[in-house]
């Protein structure tokens, strides 16, 4: 017969508690997807040197951007996480440039009562050759995520910290932010949504782009 002693019924309980949270999170997150990838990206498309409409790519942000501070037809900048590749061949190696220009800011009120900012993606310098583009962004995610706080979880975070790098991992380390209609990045209710400098924005290609 086992006997729970109070030690073990608060293990127990913690358990639970985290388990509880973990569930809870996991429905509130919109977009659910792997973390983000540890290799090349591949390029599936017919056409040689071409990049085709729907392609994501996963670009770094160089600056940070806030819907409390931005402003419409602010520029911004952005690099590319991994290389572009097709049949074997390199078409955008990693670190190249992406050009981006916030094309809507909502600050939140009492209507809309939560921030937004909206991305567009309008260029794409590959070797020193500048190429316009069509892209948005699908998801946001935090740099690093579960990789980089694998070292301090647990040490002194308490309940709270554990819960929410274990599940910042989980999630693919999204941002506290919904992506909406049109690319829009949307805070979570009362509150401006803030870039900081190193978030990583996945992008969604809405026209061909041909890189040679």
């Amino acid at each position: 017969m086992n006997i729970r002693t109070p030690r073990t019924m608060c293990t127990f309980a913690l358990v639970g508690a985290l388990a509880t949270a973990g569930c809870g999170a996991t429905r509130e997150s919109t977009p659910t997807t792997a973390p983000l990838p540890p290799g090349p990206a591949q390029v599936q498309s017919s056409e040689r040197g071409v990049i085709p409409v729907g392609q994501e790519l996963d670009v770094r942000l160089q600056s940070s951007l806030s819907s409390e501070t931005s402003t419409v037809e602010q520029r911004f900048e952005a690099t590319t996480l991994v290389d572009l590749m097709q049949d074997g061949r390199v078409l955008a190696p990693a670190g190249s440039i992406v050009r981006g220009v916030v094309s809507g800011v909502k600050r939140p009120g009492r209507i809309e009562r939560a921030g937004s900012l909206t991305l567009s993606f309008d260029q794409i310098v590959v070797r020193g050759r500048e190429i316009p583009m069509r892209a948005m962004a699908t998801q946001v995610f935090e740099s690093g995520g579960i990789r980089e706080e694998t070292g301090t979880i647990g040490a002194g975070a308490g309940v709270g910290g554990v819960v929410g790098g274990i599940l910042g991992g989980v999630k693919g380390a999204i941002l506290g932010a919904v992506i909406g209609a049109g690319g829009a990045i949307a805070a979570t209710e009362g509150k401006d949504v803030h870039l900081p400098a190193g978030s990583i924005i996945r992008i969604r290609f809405d026209t061909a782009v041909n890189v040679g």
